[in-house]
């Protein structure tokens, strides 16, 4: 069983990795010729692009000047605690241990605008680039026009070598689209939270990214690896509602 989820917009290169572990992203050279074509842009042209202030558009100017295809510990921090925003608080990177790591390592993935696919453990260098930029060259046309065979190969190739074939998706709808649903060797479950208001449930963006984060954690801290013990996810007052649930969409209330 693979679990993705989607990368965060922050980042926190200040402070140091509790575990000195790393592995080298798997796609690191097809990350280097998007880095090639965003060099050529200017800060204005960053901020056109990417629809940011000129604040982020100087700072990931110098970000992208300033990167190299040569990762180490001196340039890069691991994905998992590089990451710094809603989904990640809710996983806690902070407080993995190696063994958790390690489970992590294996059925964890980042989906990333500029690696494509990561494990917890890869290093990255700073950037921002979603994966919805329309950025484009002679050779493709979008992100996802690079990325989606890449990504869909890399999981189902992973998939195999897993007992249990499935797929959990605890990444948003712009990131899951990088996945050729159609080609993938096995289930695809996608937990969907949702709060009572009222007499209403809502799906609350910002407590669903809490969320996904939690689970993806629950999922490392009790190394699942099948989905049926997903519906014993209880962080922060959930459960699991199969009245509400569908074969592909798993749906959890509070």
């Amino acid at each position: 069983m693979i679990t993705i989820i989607s990368p965060a917009k922050t980042l926190n290169f200040k402070t140091q990795s509790p575990i000195s572990d790393f592995s080298q992203p798997l796609f690191v050279n097809q990350a280097a010729k998007l880095v090639n074509e965003l060099v050529k842009l200017n800060p204005s042209e960053l901020k056109e692009l990417m629809d940011i202030n000129n604040g982020l558009s100087e700072l990931n100017f110098i970000r992208y000047s300033k990167w190299e295809l040569v990762h180490s510990t001196a340039n890069s921090k691991q994905a998992i605690f590089a990451f710094n925003g809603e989904v990640y608080n809710g996983f806690n990177a902070s407080r993995i241990t190696s063994e958790q790591a390690e489970f992590a390592q294996e059925h964890l993935r980042i989906l990333s605008g500029l690696y494509g696919i990561l494990r917890p453990l890869d290093l990255i260098q700073p950037y921002r680039l979603e994966i919805s930029t329309k950025i484009s060259t002679n050779h493709f046309k979008n992100l996802y026009e690079y990325w989606t065979k890449t990504i869909t190969a890399q999981i189902n190739k992973e998939l195999e070598q897993h007992s249990s074939k499935v797929l959990v998706n605890l990444a948003s709808n712009e990131y899951s689209r990088s996945i050729q649903i159609k080609k993938g060797t096995g289930q695809i479950i996608t937990p969907v939270f949702k709060e009572l208001k009222g007499n209403v449930l809502k799906v609350i963006v910002v407590y669903t990214k809490k969320a996904r984060g939690q689970m993806a954690r629950f999922i490392v801290d009790n190394k699942i690896d099948t989905p049926e013990d997903l519906k014993f996810f209880d962080s922060d007052g959930y459960f699991f509602d199969e009245a509400l649930s569908s074969d592909k969409e798993w749906v959890f209330t509070r």
